[in-house]
């Protein structure tokens, strides 16, 4: 897998990327008993650490799996096909772009309300700053199915908060 960070990586950071590269390589062997053929360099990997910056486009012919961790664990993890750029960039961010965005999750939890630097009115301020991000990208000849998989298989192994 190609791993390219932002910056370099702080020490609190190495749990929630070792996790996910784990769950990565153990996917590749999913995959193949699902009959896809495919290995580890047929998935990009970046990693993004708080504060991260919302990527502002999805490469051309790829689709996505993104994730966004904050302090207690895995919050979101969800797909964007090869026309969905907004899901990809900018629609978790804030609560009233699109159905289950992370923004939006988030003004639901009651939990927040305690969390440092969160304000209702501005939580796509909180995600930049508070969460790390993880984008996978895939060929899109792949085909929605695999990304599909890959979001279930991530979705049962890393738990995110706001997906069960």
């Amino acid at each position: 897998m190609d791993t390219r960070e932002q910056q370099t990586r702080p020490a609190e950071a190495f749990d929630w990327r070792t996790e996910a590269e784990a769950a990565l390589a153990d996917f590749v062997t999913v995959a193949r008993l699902a009959a896809y053929e495919v290995g580890p360099d047929d998935f990009s990997v970046e990693f993004h650490d708080a504060p991260h910056r919302p990527p502002s486009s999805m490469p051309v012919g790829k689709m996505a799996l993104y994730g966004f961790h904050g302090r207690d664990g895995w919050l979101k993890i969800g797909i964007a096909g090869k026309q969905s750029q907004a899901r990809y960039t900018s629609q978790h961010y804030n609560a009233g772009s699109a159905p289950s965005t992370l923004a939006a999750s988030l003004l639901k939890d009651v939990s927040m309300a305690a969390c440092t630097g969160f304000l209702p009115s501005s939580p796509g301020d909180w995600i930049r700053s508070s969460c790390h991000r993880m984008n996978v990208l895939v060929d899109a000849e792949h085909g929605r199915p695999l990304l599909a998989l890959l979001e279930a298989f991530l979705h049962a192994r890393l738990r995110p908060r706001y997906e069960r």
